[in-house]
């Protein structure tokens, strides 16, 4: 497991470069030499969509522990830079966010039930946008491409027990059932775990029965987001010269999002954002060569925002333990001072 993220970016490296260089590698340098800083303009169109995000993941925390929301737009930033560009299988962004929350006077349980339900939320919306972007493809496609599309609603309806296992998760206590199996193996060692555990079950029951939190995570800011996802890769269309409908755009970053999710493994999709919008771009029309470099303005993206995602994390480490070490230091002076009479 441990060289598994590195293998998987190496083995989807290959088919980037096989894809790039079967379908005429001249032709889409071309394109994206021509489109030029229209992508950084594309790119930049990020930004929505991470406002989103940062808005809806805040308001999942209780009121009395709620970070600020550049705290939080902050977090979203580093979250989404490990995600997508180290080899953590799309889970160091979330551990990184647990510690930065606590950094931050966020309690665990808080910080790890606020992160559960966001990622239970999002797989569900994905779903369901990808839903809606199949029945509009299924309108459109051609013969050939039916059977595709049919096999990518088989896919999402499989999907749908894994939806209601999320949905009531919560009633289960995963957490408490789990930490006190660890504690009967280890003969009572961990018991305090138990009832930390219990706190965190508890704690993504209640983001769950704030019924209006949750409708409006759905409904609105992940609707926000993915129509900024949209417009993102909408105007990157518009710069290669694609004459695509922003519907169009839609439906291909729905289940651009989704193919992503399910690919979790692979650092940053290689491979299979190239693949997935080869697959799903030929299908509305795209031709070749204008998918591949589709896939390369994401990459734009990536460099834009992923790369100082990285450096401002590293940035805020060392800021954090300078400043735990200087309050040690003053500690630790303060301690050893001579105290007066009476003091």
């Amino acid at each position: 497991m441990k060289y598994l993220g590195s293998a998987a970016a190496l083995l989807g490296l290959m088919i980037a470069g096989w894809l790039v260089w079967r379908d005429d590698p001249a032709t889409i340098l071309h394109l994206l030499e021509t489109a030029g800083p229209g992508l950084i303009l594309a790119a930049l169109v990020h930004i929505f969509p991470m406002l989103a995000n940062a808005w809806d993941w805040r308001m999942l925390i209780r009121a009395a522990e709620r970070p600020s929301f550049g705290t939080m737009l902050e977090l979203v930033w580093i979250r989404e830079s490990i995600n997508g560009l180290l080899p953590v299988a799309r889970i160091g962004g979330e551990i990184v966010s647990f510690r930065l929350l606590r950094r931050v006077e966020v309690r665990p349980a808080t910080a790890i039930a606020s992160l559960v339900v966001d990622m239970q939320l999002t797989l569900i919306s994905q779903v369901v946008f990808a839903l809606i972007a199949l029945g509009y493809l299924l309108n459109l496609a051609s013969q050939d491409s039916l059977r595709v599309a049919g096999r990518f609603a088989w896919g999402l309806a499989a999907l749908a027990p894994v939806l209601l296992l999320f949905a009531l998760v919560q009633h289960a206590r995963p957490f408490e059932r789990a930490a006190r199996t660890v504690n009967r193996i280890t003969s009572g060692k961990v018991y305090s775990l138990v009832g930390k555990s219990a706190r965190i079950d508890q704690s993504i029951k209640l983001i769950w029965r704030q019924t209006g939190v949750v409708m409006r995570y759905l409904l609105i800011w992940q609707t926000l987001q993915c129509l900024g996802y949209a417009l993102e890769l909408w105007i990157a269309l518009r710069m290669l010269g694609s004459d695509a409908t922003f519907a169009t755009a839609f439906v291909l970053e729905a289940l651009i999002q989704l193919v992503s999710s399910v690919a979790f493994v692979v650092p940053g999709n290689l491979g299979v954002q190239e693949g997935g919008f080869m697959l799903i771009g030929g299908m509305l029309g795209i031709d070749a060569p204008t998918c591949l470099a589709l896939a390369g303005a994401r990459r734009v993206r990536d460099l834009l925002f992923y790369v100082p995602g990285l450096v401002y994390w590293q940035v805020a480490e060392r800021r954090f333990h300078a400043r735990r070490s200087t309050i040690g230091l003053r500690n630790r002076v303060a301690s050893s001072l001579p105290q007066r009479p009476g003091e």
